[in-house]
């Protein structure tokens, strides 16, 4: 059997409608926020009792948003090694796999019930998109799951860059503090492609229902708009 069939127990509800701008790895942004519903008939608070006793939580979800490729790369070129260098999808997390899966560990800050939708999740430290379907949700085992001694190849031999954000008061205004925080996160992770080192570009994305626009210089992010979207 060389295709098995899933099926979407959730969505996830979260400020970022793009790829452009999410975070490369999960809790890289820890203010970031989503809002996890389940699809029926999973609207069942019997399914999630017992989760609320823990702090993180797995995602197992679909790479929605990419284009589909009839015959996947075997080879990828990692942000974290400036998109110059290619190496073994199975040595990386690219979204362009054989099966465009994703695994992400968030914290679960609360779960509360909804009377429409059933049980919602409300985490946070996420990297899925708006929509993003999601096929399992599991628990987060500190005694199995972290590994204080593990080697982690060439992300070990690259130092971790983030940049240093501008954020001018009077555009920040139109946030509330905690999205304040969650926008400067995502945009020091450095949004852009890594090969693309122009001072004079002004990048774009679209966050918490506003476009934002920014330059970057060196290691220096500076937002230079930030406008309302309206239908």
């Amino acid at each position: 059997m060389n295709e098995f069939p899933c099926k979407i127990i959730a969505r996830i509800q979260t400020d970022l409608p793009e790829k452009f701008g999410i975070p490369r790895q999960s809790g890289l942004a820890k203010h970031l926020k989503g809002r996890i519903i389940a699809e029926p008939p999973y609207r069942d608070a019997a399914a999630f009792q017992g989760l609320e006793g823990y702090s993180h939580i797995w995602l197992i979800w679909l790479f929605s948003q990419n284009k589909n490729r009839e015959t996947p790369s075997l080879t990828v070129r990692p942000p974290r090694l400036g998109g110059n260098k290619r190496v073994g999808v199975f040595a990386t997390r690219s979204p362009y796999r054989p099966n465009p899966i994703g695994l992400s560990s968030v914290r679960l800050d609360r779960v509360s019930y909804d009377p429409a939708l059933g049980p919602v999740l409300e985490v946070s430290g996420i990297d899925l998109a708006d929509g993003t379907p999601i096929l399992d949700i599991k628990p987060y085992l500190a005694y199995a799951d972290s590994h204080p001694d593990a080697v982690c190849g060439f992300t070990d031999e690259v130092a971790y860059r983030r940049l240093q954000v501008d954020l001018p008061a009077d555009l920040a205004a139109a946030l509330p503090a905690e999205l304040q925080a969650a926008l400067t996160e995502l945009l020091a992770e450095d949004p852009r492609p890594h090969y693309q080192n122009d001072p004079d570009r002004i990048y774009g994305m679209t966050f918490a229902g506003y476009a934002v626009k920014f330059l970057v210089n060196g290691d220096c992010l500076t937002v230079i708009s930030m406008q309302k979207i309206t239908s």
